[in-house]
């Protein structure tokens, strides 16, 4: 009788050892939807950045069509303490600010670096969102108060577009201005870029992504923008609000935007034509929970895998009902966890990478494992 309780004992650990396996991948935690995607987070991404660089606030990150990583992040948000080496006289070893705008390959690599102010162009006072465009040119903007533009880069940094300017926002329904832009996509088969605008106005605007000349825009539902004061945290709202935090163009023409502080995306056609609204946490209060998204690297693009800044999670929706099926992460500062998770992109392979702001200040990749 000890014989079989000993074989029953040992059958029971090799049991236990298996799904503890299956489990972890290279000691990496797995998390994700028991149906859908999973990830584990590559706590080693990125690479140690050379130069003695350190990062300010995280404020945008993107992927390019060769699964590089890019990011603009806040050189300016650094603490004196941070960037020690470079105070005069230095008061400690490290660090120095790293260039605002950086890639790096899906290996962590750090590429290049570029970016700040100069002559021929308004840079930001305070960085906010980045995107690549397949023709490979990059594309910032800001969301300090007179931030009212963006800029359009070649890869390695040369100029090539402003549309707006810095100074006074003329409202939402101006056509040569903008209001604190958050994000931008470019409809390749167009050449129009669509925008998020913004922090400040309460609308999608589109612009042709060569001249900047304006096209059109819309509010929420797909009307008229209104600028005046609603209370935010309203999934019924007649209006935007701030910020319209980001806009993701689907491969079944359709357009997902990003209504952060009223909980909800709203889908609709390239005219601005109203299809539906998807809510998300819709209790959240503080600055929303609809901080941006990507869809699943699928052709169906089945899936959203949106980021929550209040609640600091990745939230794995099915893209055609909204039902959440799955998340990953959690308020807190170890690998896999988020303070203030503000953008997220995916790579071809379905990888994730996601940024912080606030005192977050950081990348992270969760590799996807199912």
């Amino acid at each position: 009788m000890k014989n079989v309780f000993t074989i029953l004992k040992l059958l029971w650990l090799t049991a236990l050892f298996s799904l503890l396996a299956a489990c972890t991948t290279s000691g990496k935690r797995i998390e994700g939807a028991a149906s859908g995607p999973s990830y584990a987070v590559d706590a080693s991404w990125p690479k140690p950045l050379p130069n003695n660089w350190i990062l300010g606030q995280v404020a945008g990150i993107a992927t390019d069509k060769n699964d590089h990583i890019w990011i603009i992040q806040r050189p300016r948000t650094l603490t004196e303490d941070e960037r020690g080496a470079s105070t005069t006289p230095p008061r400690s070893k490290c660090c120095v600010a790293a260039p605002p705008v950086m890639e790096f390959d899906r290996e962590g690599n750090f590429l290049r670096g570029w970016g700040g102010e100069a002559a021929g162009y308004d840079w930001p006072k305070n960085e906010h969102g980045i995107y690549v465009d397949p023709k490979g040119d990059v594309w910032i903007g800001g969301n300090d108060n007179a931030d009212h533009m963006l800029l359009k880069f070649t890869a390695d940094g040369k100029f090539l577009l402003q549309i707006g300017s810095p100074g006074k926002s003329l409202g939402s329904n101006a056509t040569n201005q903008l209001g604190r832009p958050a994000h931008m996509e470019l409809d390749i088969a167009t050449n129009e870029l669509f925008v998020a605008d913004g922090y400040q106005n309460k609308r999608v605007i589109v612009f042709d992504a060569t001249t900047g000349a304006y096209k059109r825009h819309w509010g929420a539902y797909g009307n008229k923008p209104d600028d005046s004061k609603i209370a935010p945290f309203n999934a019924d709202s007649p209006q935007f609000a701030n910020p319209v935090h980001c806009v993701r163009l689907m491969k079944d023409q359709t357009v997902l935007v990003c209504d952060r502080s009223n909980n909800r995306i709203q889908v609709f056609t390239k005219d601005g034509k109203f299809i539906r609204q998807m809510v998300s946490e819709p209790n959240t209060r503080g600055s929303g929970s609809v901080w941006d998204l990507v869809v699943s690297e699928d052709p169906a693009q089945k899936y959203i895998l949106l980021a929550d800044g209040a609640n600091n999670e990745v939230r794995i929706v099915v893209r055609e009902t909204g039902e959440k099926i799955g998340s990953f992460g959690r308020p807190g500062r170890q690998a896999g966890d988020f303070h203030w998770v503000h953008n997220i992109a995916i790579d071809s392979q379905g990888n994730i990478y996601t940024s912080e702001v606030d005192n977050g200040k950081r990348i992270q990749k969760f590799d996807r494992v199912k």
